[in-house]
């Protein structure tokens, strides 16, 4: 009975039937548009294990892969629309749903530049021309790269006024090994 509905559905778009009828059909329908996305020779043998007519699965393995493209599930709606006159079940339409393209955002505006973030921009280029043209600006450099490391302060003033304790030393050696001296 499934198969059936389901063939019918492929082929007219759309069927009237009960509601439980109608849930259970969705399952099936949505995991057959996924074969046919898929659409390899192996999908397409499953799809024909279900769907009863050849023609209905090729025209399925036609459209569904262009008409479902961007839409990763969802591919069946379920309305329901009433009830049937004769034993008063609820009845409800099952149909494809065609999804509508996308919408293209429109492009930001960019904000205006205030005279306050105009003077600090201009600004960061000269504060790093005035580190580099000091004596030790390695040290300096590396001190305002990183203000967490106090130690590199320390060390810095350190090189700077002769009449400070030298902290730690660092030298080089010739083969390249850093020696400190305490």
């Amino acid at each position: 009975m499934f198969r059936n509905m389901v063939t019918s559905l492929f082929k007219h778009d759309k069927i009237r039937t009960t509601d439980a009828k109608a849930k259970e059909i969705r399952r099936w329908a949505d995991q057959l548009v996924t074969l046919a996305k898929r659409g390899d020779l192996h999908a397409r043998r499953q799809a024909m294990a279900i769907i009863q007519e050849k023609d209905v699965v090729h025209k399925l393995f036609a459209e569904a892969p262009k008409r479902f493209a961007d839409v990763s599930g969802g591919y069946t709606r379920v309305v329901k629309i009433g009830f049937r006159p004769g034993d008063a079940a609820a009845v409800s339409l099952v149909e494809l749903v065609t999804p509508e393209p996308k919408k293209k955002k429109k492009p930001r505006r960019k904000k205006k530049a205030t005279p306050v973030t105009e003077t600090l921009k201009a600004a960061e280029p000269e504060v790093a021309e005035t580190k580099a043209s000091d004596a030790g600006a390695t040290v300096e450099a590396e001190a305002v790269a990183d203000p967490a490391a106090e130690t590199t302060e320390v060390h810095a003033d350190a090189e700077a006024s002769p009449e400070a304790e030298p902290v730690a030393a660092a030298e080089e050696t010739e083969t390249g090994e850093k020696r400190v001296d305490k």
